[in-house]
């Protein structure tokens, strides 16, 4: 039986270079090293950034239960009590309740008719084939980098001329214009990672465009929906530019109006106690739809790359 016995290296000519293969080993500490230390830096800047972003908002809610006094005096540290009034005062005295009242009945109509509108226009760009699909669909998307600023004026007659002004119908009407833009934009590339099959199997089962959409395609977009609504809602609810311009009656303000009046005018009272108390109440609705929604918004946002 004959056995095969291995052939002695070769040695290599004098002057040539002589590679060596690193190890598997070698090469997967190196990376696990890199990684490791990549991985160190990034969450060292996540948590940089996310004391950035709390530490103001704990001391404003710490310096709402403060007092005046204390509020200049000891600016950091914790209130000797909680001063519950202080709430109270801006609730009532600072008129909080009405702008509160005002702003979710505009963010409510707004926000439930961008979706609604939205939604259903994305769909039709996304499913369907026509001459103009594209323009339109560009349309949408040049009207997000449309500054607001240049729109004010001739905004503002538009408004005016209809009818339309200082009322809350009217700023519901001019919020769901301003989101359109982005609504259609994101929702369209949602719509079109959704299955056709689905769709399809409805069609043949006689359901009609409609039907398919509102029971079908609807639900099955509810991650985009959620995620595109928290947007909304946060760019609706801190507007403040449009309802100045366009919403000058002092019963119709809504919460971004009042803080400014409530700022001019306990500016010069010195209730500094209550001014935290009013900015608290308007940040709190935000802080609760995020914290609420958040893993919704994770699941929308990656929704497109899972698929």
């Amino acid at each position: 039986m004959k056995t095969t016995e291995t052939p002695a290296p070769v040695p290599a000519e004098s002057g040539a270079p002589v590679t060596r293969t690193e190890p598997p080993a070698a090469r997967r500490s190196g990376r696990t090293k890199g990684g490791q230390t990549l991985n160190a830096f990034s969450h060292g800047f996540l948590v940089i950034w996310a004391i950035m972003v709390v530490t103001p908002l704990l001391w404003a809610v710490m310096t709402s239960f403060k007092d005046d006094r204390s509020i200049f005096s000891s600016p950091w540290s914790l209130p000797d009590k909680l001063h519950f009034d202080n709430w109270s005062r801006a609730w009532t005295q600072a008129n909080m309740s009405d702008y509160f009242l005002n702003t979710v009945l505009v963010v409510a109509g707004s926000l439930i008719g961008t979706l609604v509108l939205g939604s259903m226009a994305a769909y039709v760009l996304a499913r369907f084939d026509f001459p103009g699909n594209r323009f339109i669909y560009y349309l949408f998307v040049g009207g997000m980098s449309f500054p607001i600023m240049l729109a004010l004026v001739p905004l503002f007659y538009v408004v005016n001329n209809m009818g339309l002004l200082n009322t809350i119908h009217g700023l519901i009407l001019v919020y769901i214009a301003y989101s359109l833009p982005f609504t259609v934009f994101f929702l369209t590339a949602f719509f079109r990672t959704l299955p056709t099959s689905v769709a399809e199997a409805a069609f043949v089962d006689g359901a009609s465009h409609t039907r398919t959409f509102f029971q079908i395609m609807l639900p099955m977009a509810k991650p985009g929906l959620i995620s595109v609504g928290i947007f909304n809602f946060l760019g609706q609810w801190n507007q403040y530019m449009l309802p100045t311009v366009l919403n000058t009656d002092p019963d119709k303000r809504v919460l971004t109006q009042g803080l400014v009046q409530l700022a001019a005018s306990q500016g010069y009272k010195g209730d500094w106690s209550g001014l935290f108390a009013g900015l608290v109440m308007a940040m709190l609705p935000v802080l609760a739809a995020y914290i609420v929604f958040q893993r919704q918004v994770v699941q929308g946002l990656t929704a497109g790359a899972l698929k």
